[in-house]
């Protein structure tokens, strides 16, 4: 993730300094540098309101002031939750302020007498870094727009996918990711050796003879090892020596993180189509 040159030169700086002919210095520096979008004001009130008009991308802010020190404008902007990073470099001649004015939420300073070079560079550098932190913050803002516009998509989907395999199929089942049925239509249960008796008192299980034990090994391999399959047959032999074919599909489900949560599938009886 890169900043052009051309960006940091159209950012927006305001100069705040209550001496005109400093404010005077830094708007000739800064013209001859190339920054196009410079603007400043004598008046340390109204920089919150300036600054929640026009969302700066750098604040030159002088500390000593009469009326409102630039430690009391910082708290101001503090105050403004729509910007999270404070985009600010201290003017001062102070060197003990240094330290206290980091601690207030600057993120640079510059030193009276000024250097010109170092002012140049320090600015330079503060604009490419508060440019890049917009833009990762705008890149996260899309990425979570677009995860919940994904994720309202795939319940539309889910829902409608469900709702059409239950119309389409004889019969419709859901396992969670400990193997147990959440949802059962259809013998799914009598397939995978496994029938829940209602009337045993006791919700004992009651194996089914007839299926193809074979076959059966081989669907519960799949679903154990969370592989997807597709037109499965599988068959049983009834009492009265008749037989019945299945197609039988399913797949894992996963969550958001990729967890696995559990198995659904589709079938239909093939013998009865």
């Amino acid at each position: 993730m890169m900043i052009s040159s051309a960006t940091i030169l159209d950012a927006s700086i305001l100069i705040v300094d209550d001496q005109e002919s400093n404010i005077s210095l830094f708007e000739q520096l800064l013209s001859e540098a190339g920054y196009m979008h410079v603007t400043s004001t004598m008046d340390p009130t109204e920089v919150c309101a300036l600054h929640r008009k026009n969302r700066y991308d750098l604040i030159l802010l002088d500390l000593q002031m009469p009326g409102m020190d630039g430690f009391q404008v910082m708290e101001g902007l503090k105050t403004n939750i729509a910007d999270s990073y404070l985009p600010v470099i201290v003017i001062t001649a102070q060197p003990g302020h240094k330290l206290r004015a980091l601690d207030a939420g600057a993120k640079d300073f510059i030193s009276k007498p000024f250097d010109l070079i170092e002012v140049k560079t320090r600015i330079h550098n503060m604009l490419e870094v508060r440019l890049l932190y917009k833009k990762l913050e705008d890149y996260n803002k899309l990425l979570e727009q677009t995860v919940r516009e994904r994720t309202a998509e795939l319940r539309e989907s889910e829902a409608r996918y469900r709702s059409l395999t239950e119309l389409a199929s004889d019969w419709y089942w859901e396992q969670d990711e400990n193997g147990n049925f959440t949802k059962v239509s259809g013998p799914v249960l009598e397939m995978l050796g496994i029938r829940v008796e209602p009337l045993a008192g006791n919700g004992s299980t009651i194996p089914v003879a007839g299926w193809n034990e074979a076959e059966r090994e081989i669907l519960q391999a799949r679903i154990a090892a969370r592989q997807p399959f597709l037109d499965f047959l599988f068959s049983r032999t009834n009492v009265d020596g008749s037989q019945q074919t299945f197609r039988v599909s399913g797949e894992p489900m996963f969550n958001q993180s990729s967890r696995f949560i559990g198995y659904r599938g589709i079938g239909v009886e093939q013998t009865a189509k």
